[in-house]
C-alpha cells in the first residue's frame, strides 16, 4: 500500500468520503507524494507525451501567433509572455527561438512560468537557460501572481490536470460522485441527491444518469487570465482535448502511457478530464474567445504542412520517417488533430490570434 494511499484511507474512515476534486488534488499535488510533486512526467521515460515533444513545429507555431497578435496589437512595452503548466520547458524553449527574429518582441517581453512542481520548476530552468541562454525567468504557483501587464499567455495541457467535480443528474437534483471505501478498497460512490444552483443551466440538455463536470479552478484562472487580457491587452492560446460542454464521465489515469485505474495507485499516476472550453470562454470574460478549434486545422492555418516540408530537406531514413509521422500525429483527425482543440482569448479591440476565428 503506498503513502499516499494510506493517508487517503485514514482520511476517509475519519472524515468520511472525499469529493473527486479533493482526490486528485492529493494524488497530484500532495508535497510528499503527489503525482507532480516527485517526478518529471513526460517523454517515454514517463508516463504521457504532449505536443511540444513530439516536433518542435508545434511550439514554433505558436510562439509565430502569439507574436504576430502582439505585432497587430501595436507591439507594445512591458508585456509579459507565459506559460500554465511548462512541462520540461520545450514548448517555450521552442517559441523563444522561433520569435527571435520578430523585431522588438523579446526586448518588449519578460518570461514568466506558473508551475508548482520544484522537480518541473528545475527542469524548466535547465532546458531553457542550456538551450537559450536565458534565465531572466520568473516562477510563480498560480496566474493570479502574474504581473498586471499585457498578458501573451500559452497553456498546453494545462486544464485538463486540474482537479474536477462530477455530479449526476437524478431527477431535478444532482448526486456527487465521490472516494469512499469498499472494505480496505478505495471505490467511487454518490452523494445524496442535492440542488446545485451552477448547474440548473444544464437540466435543458441532461436526462438522468448523465454526468456532468465542473471544474472550479480551471474557471477562476481562464477569469484571472481574462481580466488581464481584456484590461490590459494580450492573446492567450488555450490547447487540450475536450469540448465546448461537459458531458459524460471524463475522468482517466495514464501511467507508462497506457490508462490505469485512477483509484489502484494514488500518487502513482497521471490523473485528467476532458476540458469543458465553454466554461472556460465564460469564465474569461471581458475578454472576447475565439471559435473553438480542432488542433489540426488550427496548425494547417499557420502553415505547419510548408514547416515540415522545410525541416524535411536533408532527412533521410528513420529520421525522416520520424519527422513525418510527428506531423501526421500533430494534425491528422485519426490522431491528435480533432481530439485536441485551440480557444484564442483577446480583447474586445483586437482580432483573435492567427490560425483562429470568431
Amino acid at each position: 500500500m503506498s503513502g499516499l494511499r494510506d493517508i487517503l484511507i485514514a482520511r476517509i474512515r475519519a472524515d468520511g468520503p472525499m469529493t473527486l476534486a479533493e482526490y486528485m488534488a492529493d494524488c497530484l499535488m500532495h508535497p510528499e507524494h503527489g503525482y507532480y510533486a516527485t517526478r518529471d512526467p513526460l517523454g517515454a521515460a514517463g508516463d504521457f507525451t504532449t505536443a511540444p515533444e513530439i516536433s518542435q513545429m508545434f511550439g514554433e507555431l505558436l510562439g509565430l501567433s502569439l507574436a504576430q497578435a502582439w505585432m497587430d496589437q501595436g507591439s507594445p512595452e512591458g508585456v509579459t509572455l507565459a506559460e500554465c503548466g511548462p512541462g520540461r520547458g520545450t514548448l517555450m524553449a521552442d517559441v523563444l527561438r522561433a520569435t527571435r527574429a520578430v523585431p522588438g518582441f523579446h526586448a518588449a517581453m519578460r518570461v514568466h512560468l506558473v508551475e508548482t512542481s520544484p522537480t518541473l520548476r528545475a527542469v524548466q530552468g535547465a532546458t531553457l537557460s542550456r538551450a537559450l541562454g536565458r534565465d531572466d525567468i520568473t516562477w510563480h504557483d498560480h496566474v493570479d501572481a502574474l504581473p498586471d501587464a499585457p498578458l501573451f499567455l500559452l497553456a498546453n495541457e494545462f486544464f485538463d490536470a486540474l482537479p474536477i467535480r462530477q455530479l449526476q443528474r437524478e431527477g431535478g437534483m444532482w448526486r456527487e460522485r465521490c472516494v469512499g471505501l469498499s472494505g480496505d478498497a478505495l471505490a467511487l460512490g454518490l452523494s445524496a441527491p442535492k440542488p446545485v444552483a451552477a448547474l440548473a443551466h444544464r437540466m435543458e440538455d441532461t436526462r438522468d444518469g448523465d454526468i456532468v463536470e465542473i471544474c472550479v479552478g480551471a474557471q477562476a484562472m481562464a477569469g484571472a487570465i481574462g481580466a488581464r487580457i481584456g484590461a490590459r491587452g494580450g492573446a492567450a492560446l488555450i490547447v487540450d482535448y475536450g469540448d465546448w460542454r461537459s458531458l459524460g464521465d471524463t475522468f482517466q489515469a495514464v501511467a507508462g502511457h497506457e490508462a490505469a485505474d485512477p483509484l489502484a495507485d494514488p500518487g502513482g499516476a497521471d490523473l485528467t478530464a476532458h476540458v469543458d472550453f465553454e466554461a472556460l470562454a465564460q469564465a474569461a470574460a471581458p475578454a472576447k474567445h475565439s471559435r473553438l478549434t480542432p488542433q489540426g486545422v488550427f496548425l494547417e492555418r499557420l502553415g505547419i504542412t510548408a514547416r515540415a516540408q522545410a525541416l524535411a530537406h536533408g532527412l533521410e531514413g528513420a529520421a525522416l520517417d520520424a519527422h513525418v509521422a510527428a506531423h501526421r500525429r500533430l494534425t491528422h483527425p485519426a490522431e491528435m488533430g480533432t481530439v485536441f482543440k485551440v480557444l484564442g482569448l483577446f480583447p474586445e479591440t483586437a482580432a483573435p490570434p492567427p490560425g483562429l476565428e470568431t
